[in-house]
């Protein structure tokens, strides 16, 4: 039987493609040949005859300079020969194109169909990954200790509570990986933002010239966790210099590349923030607390309402008149004041604070008087809370004890210059939980405070637990600007066993670092060492 013509033009047409095939290895081979081969130069002088007179130094600088000629020449050939693969792998596509078009279907699907299923099956697997992840919603753990905490980042500084021996709590990302995956991560937010798609809520018809288009100098700051088996979440966040606008990125790496899960405007110059601060005496300390709130609050963010729940009546006068100073000097007069007549509950002063406020849906700060924050801290807050979604809970970066820090200064520097993220200064307070921001009409869902526990700590544990539980999310991160000042603790005896337990630890963790610790220790053994090295100078000096 004869062979139809178009079968006879196909066959040609494959013989001619392998022949082109190993035309081009045979190229390749015969240039690498040609490269590899040693130079030779006429006028080169043997060791020991000519080239010994010339020195050390330039045989040195000969063997440099003919190295940077073959790295320089390999380079070279490592491109072209990419370029050279780069057409074989096309001439190869060809090829497998003309050989399916007249090579039979397997059951009912050609290859190129097995091909979209398999990258569909892939498709649909890594989607599958960032379901199963809590990206998108709050997973139900069983205690505190579940939570995957973020950690995060700028552009130029990873804040991390993983540290170690090694590690610091801020420091720039010395693996090269690490480095790299950072940048990739906000180029590819920066990707997002600047070619929307459908999905992201822009308009088709606003065009590149009328879309404001973002830079590296546009990312402020970023949070990254992994859940081991599943992926890498990423949340960036965009801001141009003049607006109060942010851009919201969320990436999750599937073990595989990187998949936008969706990109959002957050418009945040309408969020106000009720910071509620629950007080028993601590007058100077609550003075301090409000110059803080002067500046950032009061003179930069400026979108800020202030609830002190006073317990007791020591020290009430001193705290009213402290707040009408304030107001009277800045002309600020969004503020309450709740005063009750009992003992000190740290979880029944917020309670009350947060049910004080009687302006519908708000967001709320728990903090204490201890705690310095800056206004890039309350845009986070804002940024991380989601009513009905999200609760926040920063990490605070708490400062050890001054007098201990500061040994070798006759007086420890300002608080201003203490907030310094380093491991002899302070540490990520990855136990505690107090400060929070969340929602009104969350926190009065989930139940809030446990208004049983008495005295110091616990309170808070109950109410993390409590959103745990739950199907809202949790944002956990340590964030740089947000600070817990030293403060001498008292552990009172009428404490339950298991706070007295936390409040001793608390006491221990805050008093100085590792380090700083063992010079005490070893204190009496120092000064003996010092005594005699001087006494063994003084010697020899006389002698």
């Amino acid at each position: 039987m004869r062979m139809p013509r178009r079968g006879l033009v196909i066959q040609a047409r494959t013989r001619w493609l392998l022949v082109g095939l190993a035309l081009l290895f045979s190229l390749v081979l015969l240039m690498y040949l040609l490269e590899c081969a040693p130079q030779t130069d006429g006028n080169g002088s043997l060791p020991g005859v000519v080239g010994e007179s010339m020195g050390k130094e330039y045989y040195q600088a000969l063997l440099q300079e003919q190295e940077e000629h073959y790295q320089n020449r390999a380079t070279s050939l490592k491109r072209q020969i990419a370029q050279l693969k780069q057409e074989l792998q096309e001439m190869s596509d060809k090829l497998k194109s003309l050989q399916e078009k007249k090579s039979p279907k397997v059951n009912g699907m050609n290859y190129q169909g097995t091909k979209e299923q398999t990258s569909n099956d892939l498709l649909e697997f890594l989607h599958s990954q960032i379901d199963k992840a809590e990206v998108s919603v709050g997973a139900k753990l069983p205690s505190e200790y579940g939570v995957i905490p973020f950690e995060s980042f700028t552009s130029m500084k990873v804040f991390q509570l993983e540290m170690g021996l090694t590690r610091h709590p801020e420091e720039k990302p010395v693996r090269k990986d690490k480095r790299d995956e950072l940048v990739e991560v906000i180029e590819a937010g920066l990707e997002v933002i600047n070619n929307p798609d459908e999905e992201d809520g822009q308009d088709e018809d606003d065009g590149v010239g009328d879309r404001q288009l973002y830079s590296e100098n546009d990312f402020i700051e970023g949070y990254y966790r992994t859940e081991r088996d599943k992926g890498t979440q990423y949340e960036l966040f965009y801001k141009k210099m003049d607006g109060m606008e942010y851009r919201h990125v969320t990436l999750f790496r599937p073990f595989g590349p990187l998949m936008k899960v969706k990109s959002e405007t957050v418009d945040i110059s309408r969020s106000i923030i009720n910071v509620i601060v629950p007080l028993a005496g601590r007058t100077e300390a609550f003075a301090q607390f409000m110059q803080n709130f002067r500046d950032v609050c009061i003179h930069q963010d400026k979108r800020v309402h202030l609830t002190v729940v006073y317990f007791g009546q020591d020290g009430l006068s001193e705290v009213k008149s402290i707040l009408e100073s304030v107001a009277r000097e800045t002309d600020f007069h969004n503020y309450t004041l709740v005063s009750l007549n009992e003992e000190f509950n740290r979880g029944r002063g917020l309670d009350m604070g947060a049910r004080a406020w009687e302006k519908g849906e708000v967001l709320m700060f728990f903090c204490d008087v201890d705690v310095y924050f800056t206004a890039e801290f309350l845009n986070s807050c804002r940024l991380n809370a989601e009513p009905g979604k999200k609760v926040f809970y920063p990490v605070v970066f708490s400062l050890y004890n001054p007098a201990i820090v500061y040994a070798n200064q006759d007086i420890p520097p300002p608080v201003e210059q203490q907030l310094v993220h380093k491991k002899d200064s302070g540490f990520w307070r990855d136990f505690g939980f107090g400060m929070t921001c969340q929602y009104r009409t969350d926190f009065l869902t989930v139940g809030g405070f446990d208004l049983e526990v008495k005295g110091w700590g616990g309170e808070d544990v109950h109410l993390y637990r409590k959103y745990l539980h739950g199907d809202l999310m949790v944002v956990r991160t340590p964030v740089p600007g947000l600070f817990h000042l030293w403060h001498e603790k008292h552990c009172a005896d009428e404490l339950t066993p298991e706070q007295y337990r936390m409040c001793i630890q608390s006491k221990a963790m805050n008093e100085a670092s590792h380090s700083h610790l063992g010079m005490l220790v070893f204190r009496d053994e120092i000064e003996a060492h010092l005594r005699k090295q001087a006494y063994r100078t003084n010697s020899e000096a006389v002698g």
